[in-house]
């Protein structure tokens, strides 16, 4: 099985263009966030999903730009020295941009918290997940009051640097809604040739996707071209290896949605015919033998 290909919003100018695009041609997801596009990827969105009312949508909370934070300090959800780290996640800011997402999103199938391993910084373990167990909480009062689908974690760095695992994740979301039936159901985190860490494992039958898909989380895949990094490496030599006839990009996210426990696998293409491209190459995604040639060939350069 290949990862479905759907649309994330992270560096997209033109959102609005980009989701119908994406969603016109079939993108099951649409993944976004409050800080995205300046701030405005959510109003952006508004008038598309109306008009896509199946498309599931994740966002999520911890970051917010200047703006936002100014309007969270006049409001008193952040405090003045919150409001300057540009990243909360205490209970009532939380809440406070919950309700703001809500309001114009409309829906949210599926609530990340942002890079928690990011308010982790300068403290210990401990004290980061107490602090990530206290943003479950607020996430299980939403979804118990059928405000979202459930909840899960966007991360960058917090499964490689060991801030956190799926085990410990999960055991949070457990203490968050007093019993196993918690609403912890999805995790987000880098996958590419470039932090192929994670490819590696999965192959191998192990890591935070294999542990993420045993649990029966959804698994996402971001930055499959680390930010257009990767486009760069992307000789003809390698992406032939990889399979002759496609485009740099198509290639590089046919590795990505190829990984074994992935689900699906966002890409911030804004043109059909990038989307087409993609999408022709991961309705045949490599076999596992065929993905570790891959990156058995990239380590080796």
């Amino acid at each position: 099985m290949t990862a479905a290909l759907s649309l994330g919003t992270y560096r997209v100018r033109a959102v609005s263009q980009a989701a119908r695009t994406a969603l016109a041609a079939g993108s099951p997801w649409v993944d976004t966030a409050p800080n995205y596009a300046h701030g405005g990827a959510h109003e952006a969105l508004r008038p598309v999903l109306r008009e896509y009312p199946t498309v599931r949508v994740a966002t999520k909370t911890g970051f917010f730009t200047k703006e936002q934070g100014r309007t969270a300090l006049a409001e008193g959800a952040l405090t003045r020295e919150e409001a300057a780290g540009r990243h909360s996640l205490e209970p009532g800011f939380i809440r406070w941009q919950m309700e703001r997402s809500m309001a114009v999103l409309g829906r949210a199938d599926l609530i990340f918290v942002h890079n928690p391993e990011h308010h982790g910084q300068g403290v210990d373990r401990a004290a980061l997940h107490w602090r990530v167990r206290e943003a479950f909480t607020v996430l299980e009062e939403f979804a118990h009051a059928g405000r979202i689908g459930g909840y899960g974690v966007a991360t960058w760095t917090g499964l490689t640097s060991e801030a956190f695992t799926v085990p410990e994740l999960l055991a949070l979301a457990g203490q968050a809604a007093g019993s196993a039936e918690h609403h912890f159901m999805g995790l987000q985190m880098p996958v590419s040739l470039i932090m192929d860490d994670l490819i590696r494992q999965a192959l191998d039958g192990g890591g935070p996707l294999v542990q993420a898909k045993d649990a029966g989380l959804i698994t996402f895949g971001s930055a499959p071209l680390h930010g257009g990094e990767l486009l760069e490496a992307m000789t003809p030599e390698l992406v032939n290896f990889i399979r002759s006839g496609l485009s740099a990009a198509a290639a590089a996210l046919l590795a990505a949605g190829s990984c074994p426990g992935l689900d699906v696998v966002l890409t911030s293409a804004s043109t059909r015919e990038h989307w087409d491209d993609a999408a022709k190459a991961l309705a045949a995604p490599l076999t596992a033998e065929e993905l570790r040639r891959v990156t058995d060939e990239l380590a080796a350069e």
